[in-house]
């Protein structure tokens, strides 16, 4: 099986993530501590992340990925290497989760929205290398929605920039810095990219709409513009290239933070959206039936 006769989405695949080892986890505190350089965690990645890859060709995955081994968060690190985004300390995180909560942290838009020198372009070339003619490489970032949605919708105290007073600026410069980015992976040999995107979680469950139209936010406005920020982004990429979407409800220690089914923006979503599938949860209380795929073309 090879890249060139192989496309994504399969029918058995991998949403991305993987249970960090214990081996990568005792890396990151030993870096942590002082005690292990940059160069000493990349070489225990590197080695946690190949046994990982050659895992998941052993049981038949025809597409693998690092298991996001590299991400202190499965979002934040890439956003926060766009140009004129910036991380920034919390004192909570951004959404509640139903029990354990992650360790706070969030993002502020400091300056225009681009995207430059990203270093997870190494971190795919190392999957691709890993990887070989055995497998496809697949690679996952967060959505274009989720940058807006933390900086923007959840950040109850946002104050744009001079340049973002205008909003549609600003969804025009996301959606210019991910056109960039979906072709900077292709042309470090990526043919299967995932946006990982939890804003429709949200935007399905009730209580959440709820607060957020007490806040003024017109979800449904939100929800268009970002599938004409994702369908811009991809508009041209190349045909032999997969972009695929993963939608969930929060995952942190088998916790969620949203719940309901997707009819609040199945239609806006499912019927307008040009990526190339869907990773959905579904057919459960949290998810609700399928009766809200039938928007799907």
């Amino acid at each position: 099986m090879t890249t060139e006769t192989k496309k994504g989405p399969f029918r058995y695949d991998v949403v991305g993530s993987f249970l960090r080892t214990d081996r990568i986890k005792e890396a990151r505190q030993a870096a942590t501590a002082g005690t292990l350089d940059p160069a000493g965690l990349r070489q225990i990645e590197d080695e946690e992340i190949t046994k990982l890859i050659d895992k998941e060709i052993e049981i038949g995955l025809k597409a693998v990925t690092d298991g996001e081994f590299r991400r202190s968060y499965w979002h934040l690190d890439f956003l926060e290497q766009l140009e004129g985004v910036e991380h920034i300390k919390a004192e909570h995180w951004s959404v509640a989760f139903k029990g354990h909560q992650p360790k706070a942290a969030t993002l502020q838009i400091t300056d225009k929205v681009d995207f430059g020198d990203h270093p997870f372009l190494k971190d795919f070339a190392f999957v691709k290398a890993a990887a070989g003619d055995r497998a496809v490489a697949k690679f996952t970032i967060p959505s274009p929605s989720m940058l807006h949605l933390i900086c923007c919708v959840r950040a109850e105290e946002y104050q744009p920039i001079p340049r973002y007073e205008d909003e549609a600026v600003l969804f025009e410069d996301i959606a210019k810095a991910y056109r960039k980015a979906v072709h900077a992976f292709y042309d470090a040999g990526c043919r299967y990219l995932q946006l990982d995107d939890t804003s429709w979680g949200e935007f399905c469950d009730e209580e959440k709409r709820q607060a957020y139209a007490a806040r003024g936010f017109d979800l449904d406005r939100i929800a268009r513009e970002y599938v004409k920020v994702i369908n811009y982004a991809i508009a041209d990429k190349p045909a032999d290239m997969t972009v695929t979407m993963h939608i969930c409800r929060g995952n942190f220690r088998s916790t969620w933070f949203s719940s309901g089914g997707y009819e609040p923006v199945a239609e806006i979503l499912f019927g307008g959206c040009h990526v190339d599938g869907f990773f959905l949860e579904y057919d459960s209380d949290r998810a609700g039936g399928f009766a809200p795929l039938r928007f799907i073309q």
